[in-house]
């Protein structure tokens, strides 16, 4: 019997046992509704289930329903999931609540050429609603799965890549237990995310462990196989926190169109070579805002990383010497008193000025 057959077998008799047996309890596998699924893989992307998990209970809190959450504004979103990152994850699903709303009665599609063609939603995403709310049969592919494939499989090419990933699905697709869609995917996943691990993966307690390739080589750490990365680029940014005879803070808000779409910063930008921070801020805020600032103190540098980029932040105050604040290359601005702040949604960079702020 082949590699293939061995492990088509031991899906259905060994892991799926092994995971009705083994797996974390979260607040998503319980009261199971196609919307309480939608907002937790949208959730679960790029993000750790511990990381969140309090989100998602104070995301339900906020927006029980899908007409609760088509009903309220974007800022509203934003602020529930301030925090988590990757915020046209937020956007997206807003739009899709509405979407729903209007175009399906309130009811979420239940195909999967319906759900891939909401907001926010690609393949990965469109497969685990479908398998887990319907139960379609859609197989998953994500990093976990990549790599407990990877090393089932020994496979030697490069899984970041198109041709790989179109292999890769469709093994996944072939080992899809019929009828058990959600289990398999939930199966193969938590195997990846609690045994066959990046760095450690415990073999001996692996209910595939004995159709592995990897491990019969006795090397599973060699697999998934990666080009390198290139290097991140790294950028420094200088932004202020511009005051006003009253105490108050100017803040703006992001446009839309843009990374960080919708939500609110201290304004400020990117130095430009043979710039000091202290220029770079001024003309930043000139050029976004049309104010003319004097550049006072330091308060505090920010290191940041995205998925595409570091990031130095230089935070000075300032204050306006010519020039009333308009929307320029913002979306919209406000003055704020500091004990308020809080009360619109931030980037977590932008979070941790507010942190210094209140210290002062």
């Amino acid at each position: 019997m082949n590699q293939f057959q061995n492990i088509k077998r031991a899906v259905p008799n060994r892991l799926l046992p092994w995971f009705a047996e083994n797996k974390r309890s979260m607040p998503w596998r319980s009261n199971r509704t196609p919307y309480r699924v939608w907002i937790s893989e949208l959730m679960l992307q790029q993000t750790r289930v511990d990381q969140a998990t309090p989100y998602f209970h104070r995301f339900m809190k906020r927006f029980p329903s899908m007409k609760s959450l088509a009903a309220a504004s974007q800022e509203e979103v934003l602020k529930m999931w301030e925090g988590l990152g990757y915020y046209s994850r937020a956007r997206n699903l807003h739009k899709a609540a509405r979407i729903i709303v209007t175009e399906h009665h309130g009811r979420f599609p239940a195909t999967a050429e319906e759900i891939i063609k909401l907001p926010g939603v690609g393949s990965y995403t469109a497969a685990a609603i479908g398998s887990l709310a319907f139960n379609l049969d859609l197989a998953v592919l994500d990093g976990n799965v990549i790599r407990v494939l990877s090393r089932l499989f020994a496979y030697t090419k490069d899984t970041r890549s198109t041709a790989a990933k179109k292999e890769l699905q469709q093994w996944a697709d072939d080992l899809l237990v019929r009828g058990r869609a959600g289990d398999f995917n939930e199966a193969m996943m938590e195997l990846g995310a609690t045994v066959c691990l990046p760095k450690n993966p415990n073999c001996s307690a692996c209910p595939l462990s004995r159709c592995c390739a990897a491990r019969a080589e006795g090397n599973p750490l060699e697999y998934p196989k990666k080009a390198p990365k290139k290097k991140m680029p790294h950028i420094i940014v200088g932004a202020a926190v511009v005051t006003n005879a009253k105490g108050e803070v100017l803040i703006a808000q992001r446009r839309t169109e843009d990374m960080l779409g919708g939500l609110w910063e201290f304004p400020g930008g990117k130095l430009e070579e043979g710039e000091t921070l202290e220029t770079c801020v001024a003309r930043e805020l000139k050029e976004e805002l049309g104010i003319e600032v004097e550049v006072g103190k330091f308060l505090i540098k920010v290191k940041h990383a995205y998925s595409h980029f570091t990031m130095d932040l230089h935070t000075y105050f300032a204050t306006i010497k010519s020039g009333c604040p308009r929307a320029i290359e913002c979306r919209d601005f406000q003055w704020m008193d500091i004990s308020s702040l809080r009360k619109v949604p931030y980037s977590k960079a932008d979070l941790k000025i507010i942190d210094a702020l209140e210290k002062q």
